[in-house]
């Protein structure tokens, strides 16, 4: 993560009148019970605008939270003096700010910036830890439940859709050019697939920006499992993935798509909508994405699942009902991505003849 440096930094850098120091005393004191006498008195719209959660969820994240090792263990200083419902709202703070630096939560929330880098650490690796009870693959009901829908809006035997966004950062101290996407920011690739309600139901991240989504497909997990994963149904997914029998991706157009082909991508991209409106929500609800200042690559991918589990805990409230005791980080290891990956173009994809022939005949029904 960033340096954390010691709080007294904050005073060294102020003005050294009595006028400033009335200044910082003041902004201090004004700040010193802030969850007890300002928090407390948000009503739920306020509430729910600050930390992204209504006050239901974030009391049963807390208790599940003060229950773990991650609270429980290393309870020293002015951190362990911190009770478990302030870190879960100081996290919560934290991630729904993009602007919120670490010296402005510790500040607003006064704690020392060490307790606030704690914090964020626990509760990241405590939130992304639990993500095999919260980023899961759905069952067959829940499956037929989304192929309705998708049925519904167009598109039958979908069961979700697929893409890759940029989740910039800081630059690198390892290998920083291969994290230079196309638009020439640092990056990190996440990989998505959301059901019909903008659920996460698969989640891959840590690839660096200059990597092509295919690329990062066919080095992820669920490339292989597809068939498995998906049964009679597939996946949708945009020009930059290949088309596979449980991947259905558009036609190519070069100006010559006949009017059956046109229709297939229209159709295909009215559902595909879903996935662009999950990474919307997923950003504008945890804004600390728009721009992660961490360093360490691993922490920076275990915040952005945390943010996924988060997501997904404000979509399903009825989560933690379901959720086993067992959440060691064991169940929820971050793969390791290759490094010096190097900058890549558009790959030309070899399309699979049997995912052709489904096509097509996916591209017949819905010209009916």
């Amino acid at each position: 993560m960033s340096d954390i440096h010691d709080s007294d930094d904050f005073f060294a850098s102020s003005s050294s009148s009595d006028d400033g120091l009335d200044l910082i005393n003041n902004h201090k004191i004004k700040n010193e019970r802030f969850i007890e006498e300002t928090v407390q008195q948000y009503d739920c719209e306020t509430y729910f605008g600050h930390f992204r959660i209504s006050r239901h969820l974030t009391t049963r994240i807390t208790d599940l939270y003060r229950e773990s090792n991650y609270f429980k263990k290393n309870r020293h200083g002015q951190f362990g003096k911190i009770p478990a419902d302030d870190q879960v709202l100081i996290f919560m703070w934290f991630v729904g700010h993009q602007t919120a630096s670490f010296r402005d939560v510790a500040d607003r929330f006064n704690i020392t910036l060490s307790s606030l880098h704690r914090i964020i650490e626990r509760l990241t690796y405590f939130l992304s830890n639990y993500s095999p009870q919260i980023i899961k693959w759905p069952n067959d009901e829940e499956k037929r439940e989304s192929e309705i829908s998708f049925r519904a809006n167009g598109f039958p035997m979908a069961i979700g859709a697929i893409d890759g966004c940029h989740i910039k950062i800081d630059k690198p101290d390892n290998d920083p050019d291969s994290y230079i996407n196309r638009k020439g920011y640092y990056s990190i690739q996440m990989q998505v697939v959301c059901d019909h309600n903008r659920k996460i139901i698969d989640f891959f991240a840590g690839y660096p920006g200059s990597v092509h989504d295919s690329r990062v497909f066919r080095n992820s997990p669920i490339c292989n499992t597809l068939e498995e994963k998906c049964g009679p149904y597939f996946l949708l997914g945009d020009s930059g993935y290949p088309l596979q029998t449980r991947l259905m991706t558009p036609f190519k157009d070069r100006g010559q798509l006949t009017r059956k082909q046109f229709n297939y991508n229209l159709k295909l991209s009215q559902n595909r909508y879903r996935i662009e409106h999950c990474f919307g929500i997923l950003k504008q609800k945890f804004r600390q994405l728009y721009h992660l200042k961490f360093r360490n690559i691993t922490k920076i991918v275990h915040f952005m699942r945390a943010c996924c589990v988060l997501h997904n805990i404000a979509i399903d409230d009825e989560f933690l009902e379901e959720i086993s005791e067992d959440f060691s980080a064991s169940n929820a290891q971050i793969q390791a991505v290759p490094q010096n990956q190097g900058i890549l173009e558009e790959e030309d994809i070899e399309e699979d003849q049997d995912a052709k022939r489904i096509r097509d005949r996916i591209v017949d029904a819905l010209f009916i």
